[in-house]
């Protein structure tokens, strides 16, 4: 089981390596216990430009069992407690849950994994579940006074700067940068009319030429028939 959920902690690990979003750390190399820096990189979220530092471990039963998840700064979020942990559905172990109402779909499955449940916090941070909060003021404060709760958001981000670590700098958007500029731009240009000119003359000549040919194969026929023309009435003269 253990070897199971290794290959496949270290599958995610790599992929997730590739994702500017998100930034990862085994806790002194241990697979199964995660260091997240968690980024939101988005200009229309509350928590535009914050760098989330979390806690994530695994049982060796994973992906069966889920994961844990833990801020380790407060959020002032209707979702997330005091304590750093937070409440979400894809985190509770697999089935449906009569006494909550979550459905098998929306909680853990084998087929779940790590990146899902990053994704599904960072929806989260923008649209939180107020019906059955985790932290009450937050959530009747994101319902009541949205500007209020909005600025208490960006004092959750300017204090989770203080994680981002030393000579990281925060992506400003998830966009690939442009490809770079072909060399010499503008002597591909030249080089490409030269060549088009040159084919396009050589082509033409070369028509031309066969043309000229022809013509004169037919003016010179013409002459021959004229002769013998002349030559056949002089004889019956």
């Amino acid at each position: 089981m253990a070897a199971g959920a290794k290959q496949r902690l270290m599958s995610e690990l790599k992929d997730l390596e590739k994702e500017k979003w998100v930034k990862i750390e085994l806790d002194d190399g241990n697979l199964f216990r995660w260091i997240i820096g968690l980024m939101v990189i988005n200009s229309e979220s509350a928590f535009d430009g914050g760098y989330f530092k979390a806690e994530m471990s695994f049982t060796d039963k994973y992906p069966f069992s889920p994961p844990t998840f833990k801020f380790t700064r407060p959020i002032y979020h209707p979702n997330i407690y005091p304590d750093g942990n937070l409440c979400i559905s894809i985190l509770h172990p697999p089935g449906e849950d009569e006494q909550s109402g979550e459905l098998a779909s929306e909680r853990w499955s084998p087929l779940q994994g790590v990146e899902t449940v990053l994704r599904s916090i960072l929806l989260l941070l923008d649209d939180p579940e107020i019906s059955s909060p985790a932290n009450v003021d937050a959530g009747v404060m994101y319902r009541d006074d949205r500007a209020q709760y909005n600025e208490k958001a960006k004092e959750s981000v300017k204090v989770s700067h203080q994680d981002i670590p030393g000579g990281f700098t925060m992506p400003k958007t998830l966009d690939e940068a442009p490809p770079a500029k072909v060399a010499d731009d503008d002597a591909f240009w030249v080089e490409s009319d030269t060549e088009d000119n040159f084919g396009a003359s050589a082509s033409s000549d070369g028509e031309d030429a066969e043309m000229d040919d022809e013509d004169g194969e037919e003016q010179e026929s013409e002459e021959d028939q004229e002769e013998e023309d002349e030559e056949e009435d002089e004889v019956e003269e």
